[in-house]
Parts: structure tokens; C-alpha cells; sequence
């Protein structure tokens, strides 16, 4: 981190003035950029995924709740896992009270993750969210928007994630102090079936009773969404960090 200078408030008003000019051309680029996202072409879903739901079983159109998009949060919890991934549950923490605006606004919104639909629930309650959250537990649907591998998958070397092939050889020989040891550890399982599951957020468009899928993002194509760093990117010292320091909400 670059060591902070002190100046006089003209100095630092001059120097605020032209970051202001980097700003607004962000904002600008940033604008270009969610008009190409809207300017992808739209791909009709042809499989038929269920899921289940507080409410029961439930298909992707269902998810839709009547309105014409749909955004889905690919949230990282095992099937087998005891919590879902503290990254994941920062994120939901920012976007869990955004929801019934975009409901509002014709926009339903799911988190989809492959744990049992009690094991969400229960996590919901733990953590004080009301979003809606679907199993999809007995379907292809993670598999299919690259959030969750096999471990056949996994054993064999490379693994497609986030548009491009990953190597999956490191698993082999994980320190039990990385962030990844940690996390998995604190998800009830190991650093392999950490990484099984992977995060992203997929976008769906009804249109003439067909779904259509238009829009998916992994990695660090989700910062945008995860309010936490918003905040820290305006703080004084930045993210400042250097492992994975953050804890779920009641963990702290």
C-alpha cells in the first residue's frame, strides 16, 4: 500500500478534482459496459431443471414468480457441508436486502446452491435472511452454469471455470493455512469439495413462455455484487489485506 501524504485542503482538493475525471470515465465505461451486457444474444433453455424450494418443488420458470427476468445468485454450499462459504455469505449479507426492490421491478431473484433445501433454510434463519433459496440438488442445473464440477472432473487435471480452463493439480498439495484450507474448514469440508462448488450469478429473461438464458459471471466478475468491498474501496487503507480475513456475521 502507498504510504499517505499530508497536505493542505487546496492540495487535496486539487488532487480530488482529478480523480473525480477518473471517476466519472469509470462511470462512463461502466454504463458501455452494462449496455453490451444487455446486447447479448438471448439463449433458450431447452433442459428442464427442478429445484426445491420453502414453498416445494419448483421448475426454472417457476423461479420467475410471474415476472419477465430472473437473476440467480450460484451460492456455495455442498451438499454435504455443515455452513455455506463465508465469501458467499458476505455477499448475501449485501444483496439479502436488495430483493424486494427487484422484485418490484420485475426482476424475481433466487440463490441457487446444491445443500438440501432444509440445510438452506435453517442457514437462513441463523444468518436473518429472507431471500428466496433453491435447491438444486437433484439436477444438473450448477453442473450445466459451471458452479459446480465432479470429482471426476477435478481428478482429471483441468477444470473449466470462469471461461477458461483451470488446473486442478495444486489440491494436491494445499496449505492447511491458506485461506482455502480455512474456508473449507469452516464449511465442514475439505480444500477438493471447497472448490467443487465455485460462485457466479446467472441471469434469465422470459420471453413468449420460453426461458432464455442471457448473462453469467464468476470470479472477480461478482465484485461488483459484493457490497462489502464497495465500501472498502472508498476506506482509507483500501482492502488492505492480504488472506481472507473476513467471518460470517455471527462469527466475529
Amino acid at each position: 500500500m502507498t504510504t499517505p501524504t499530508t497536505a493542505t485542503r487546496e492540495q487535496w482538493l486539487a488532487a480530488r478534482l482529478e480523480l473525480l475525471e477518473a471517476e466519472k470515465d469509470l462511470t462512463c465505461r461502466s454504463d458501455e459496459v452494462a449496455r453490451r451486457r444487455q446486447e447479448l444474444p438471448w439463449v433458450p433453455v431447452e433442459k428442464e431443471y427442478r429445484f426445491d424450494t420453502a414453498d416445494g418443488p419448483a421448475s426454472l420458470a417457476g423461479l420467475f414468480g410471474g415476472r419477465s427476468q430472473l437473476l440467480v445468485y450460484h451460492l456455495m454450499f455442498g451438499a454435504d457441508w455443515t455452513g455455506a462459504c463465508p465469501s458467499c455469505s458476505a455477499i448475501a449479507d449485501g444483496f439479502n436486502g436488495s430483493v424486494v426492490h427487484l422484485q418490484n421491478h420485475d426482476v424475481a431473484f433466487y440463490a441457487v446452491s446444491r445443500a438440501p433445501v432444509d440445510k438452506l433454510e435453517a442457514y437462513k434463519q441463523r444468518l436473518g435472511w429472507s431471500f428466496p433459496w433453491a435447491s438444486s440438488l437433484d439436477s444438473d442445473f450448477n453442473y450445466d452454469f459451471n458452479t459446480s464440477i465432479t470429482e471426476e472432473q477435478q481428478r482429471s487435471g483441468s477444470v473449466n471455470y470462469n471461461y477458461r480452463d483451470n488446473d486442478t493439480s495444486w489440491l494436491e498439495h494445499v496449505d492447511p493455512s491458506s485461506t482455502v484450507a480455512q474456508f473449507a474448514q469452516m464449511a465442514g469440508t475439505d480444500a477438493a469439495g471447497f472448490v467443487r462448488e465455485q460462485p457466479g450469478m446467472s441471469a434469465f429473461a422470459m420471453r413468449d413462455g420460453v426461458v432464455h438464458h442471457t448473462y453469467s459471471t464468476y470470479a472477480r466478475g461478482l465484485d461488483g455484487l459484493w457490497g462489502m468491498y464497495q465500501w472498502l474501496d472508498r476506506a482509507p487503507l483500501g482492502r488492505n489485506e492480504t488472506d481472507g480475513w473476513w467471518r460470517r456475521r455471527d462469527e466475529y
